[in-house]
């Protein structure tokens, strides 16, 4: 895939608090649309913690409004950028904790579920957790016939037991199951041919 696709350089992002707030912002969206209401939130100057920790709920639902489901998206990153402030006084300062300690306060924040608290992990705060998404959960059961319904963590832990446990490593595979999943292995007529798994997919043979 790395000789395909080429180094991803994923997540996008010119600050850790932007990759933290697009994290949310792309459940069940486009990023395409999370590109739109990240572009509002930098153009209305409400890129930070403490703007968006303060500012009017009904403002915030229009600006991110493109990003799908913004009611409860705005009250989700308004409500967790109060609670950062209160409980740690910065996004740095969460970030300090191990990893375990970080995954299990992200996780207690009402709308951060493991994929989204494990993206914020690995792109925001750079330490390495290896996310687990559609993309590869359905890659993974085409190439190797792993159910795709197979818990999040127990696949998780599988690769994080098979790779080197290396921060971009562990980004560029993630970002790499995300062109592939986009480009060929879709979920409905998926393009085999040109496919960099192509030779080791169970899915192909069949």
């Amino acid at each position: 895939m790395l000789k395909k696709f080429g180094f991803q350089y994923w997540w996008p992002g010119e600050s850790k608090f932007e990759i933290f707030v697009s994290a949310i912002l792309t459940q069940q969206t486009s990023w395409k649309n999370v590109e739109k209401s990240i572009k509002l939130l930098k153009d209305n100057n409400l890129l930070k913690i403490e703007a968006l920790s303060s500012i009017k709920l009904n403002k915030l639902e229009n600006i991110i409004k493109s990003s799908g489901y913004y009611r409860q998206k705005a009250k989700k990153i308004k409500n967790i950028c109060r609670s950062i402030l209160k409980n740690y006084k910065s996004l740095d300062n969460l970030f300090n904790r191990d990893i375990q300690t970080l995954r299990e306060i992200l996780l207690n924040f009402n709308g951060i579920g493991r994929e989204t608290a494990d993206s914020i992990i690995l792109y925001a705060a750079e330490k390495p957790i290896f996310v687990i998404d559609a993309y590869t959960k359905r890659i993974m059961y085409r190439v190797y016939n792993i159910d795709e319904n197979i818990d999040y963590d127990l696949l998780r832990q599988y690769f994080e037991k098979e790779l080197d446990t290396n921060l971009n490593l562990y980004k560029d595979i993630h970002a790499q199951f995300v062109a592939l999943g986009k480009n060929y292995c879709k979920k409905n007529n998926p393009i085999c041919d040109g496919c960099p798994l192509k030779n080791y997919c169970l899915y192909k043979k069949l």
